[in-house]
């Protein structure tokens, strides 16, 4: 469906806030300094307004979801499937309130990803330091490629081969996916 009506009066009501419209990754987003605070877009189904850190925001009617929940932490969205379901006046409110968040700098604080281990690896970690120090130099995404890609084998042999497979790209601080890379 096309939604240009819609978001062309929801970027309406954006444009009379102090936000200023960027484009960022071929989309326009509304910004305080470079701060990514509002956006909107428009889906098969329905429309959706972003607001970056909206789990900050009180939400006292409910609209915001979590899209994808366990995977987005600070991202909240309200969807529309007509114009007749927005309050502008909510929605102004709310877009005030996204801007106070953001000047007051409000983040969550990082959460330490554990790592997933590989105690085959690791055997063969514990016999060559020099593949140890290696592969502790990865970046900790790197890492995670590695152990995701040995551990998803059902067969010890298939572990095996992976890993001796890897190790030479482990030596070069080469990451698994790297040659996909440009």
């Amino acid at each position: 469906m096309n939604w240009s009506e819609e978001i062309t009066f929801i970027e309406s009501i954006f444009d009379q806030t102090e936000l200023v419209p960027q484009i960022k990754w071929g989309t326009k987003v509304y910004c305080l300094g470079n701060a990514k605070v509002v956006a909107v877009g428009g889906f098969k189904n329905y429309v959706a307004i972003w607001f970056y850190k909206g789990v900050f925001l009180k939400d006292s009617k409910n609209v915001l979801i979590n899209a994808q929940e366990g995977k987005t932490k600070l991202l909240r969205q309200w969807r529309l499937t007509s114009l007749d379901e927005l309050d502008s006046n909510l929605l102004v409110q709310y877009i005030n309130e996204a801007i106070e968040v953001e000047r007051q700098g409000l983040t969550l604080e990082q959460q330490e990803v554990k790592l997933l281990e590989s105690t085959l690896f690791n055997s063969y970690m514990t016999n060559d330091q020099i593949l140890a120090k290696a592969f502790k130099a990865l970046p900790p995404y790197k890492q995670k490629e590695y152990i995701e890609h040995f551990e998803q084998a059902k067969q010890e042999k298939t572990k095996i081969s992976r890993i001796e497979k890897a190790i030479p790209l482990i030596l070069e601080a080469k990451g698994l996916n790297d040659k996909y890379k440009k």
